[in-house]
């Protein structure tokens, strides 16, 4: 399996109001966390955000716009559109505020979805932005995103028969007052 990662960074961050994936946090800008952590389990990486793509152009990597926001499964349909043109197999997505994550996540994802169509982390909760995504399931992501259901990940992936891999710490900052607890755990 070749797996792509990207970064999910289109959200409008009115939580944390300003964009949340360049707050610092521990001295970086917090997406500088999820690049780091992610990077060295994947093939190649991209970002996906909505906007002036030039704000990302320090790190490096390609930004992929949504075709038609919808949320986060507009981001990862953008984000399999643009591995299966690279000869990718599968995608792993990760959001841009989430920098704390199993520094194993994709072969772990791997092994989850064996039997599947992917596989989303869980603890005691769903983690539905961390994801393994096989490229096959484009056209069924574009079709979904069509029909006029709500486009929430959680209710693709149950369509989809997405394996859900129930291990692992995973911890984001949606607010300002996140940030101390998540910095002091970085």
């Amino acid at each position: 399996m070749r797996i792509a990662g990207l970064i999910l960074a289109g959200g409008e961050s009115r939580r944390m109001g300003r964009d949340k994936a360049l707050v610092t946090l521990a001295g970086l800008p917090m997406i500088a966390h999820v690049i780091a952590r992610l990077d060295p389990q994947v093939g190649a990486l991209a970002i996906s955000a909505n906007g002036d793509p030039a704000r990302f152009a320090a790190f490096g990597l390609p930004v992929l716009p949504d075709d038609a926001p919808m949320g986060p499964l507009s981001g990862i349909l953008a984000g399999l559109i643009w591995a299966r043109s690279q000869g990718f197999t599968a995608l792993v997505s990760a959001p841009c505020d989430g920098p704390i994550f199993p520094g194993d996540l994709v072969p772990r994802l791997c092994l989850a979805s064996e039997g599947h169509n992917g596989a989303l982390a869980t603890t005691e909760e769903l983690h539905p932005t961390w994801g393994l995504w096989p490229v096959s399931r484009t056209e069924a992501l574009a079709a979904f995103l069509a029909s006029g259901a709500k486009p929430r990940l959680r209710d693709f992936a149950s369509d989809a028969g997405l394996a859900r891999w129930p291990e692992g710490s995973f911890a984001n900052a949606n607010r300002p007052e996140d940030l101390g607890p998540l910095g002091a755990l970085l």
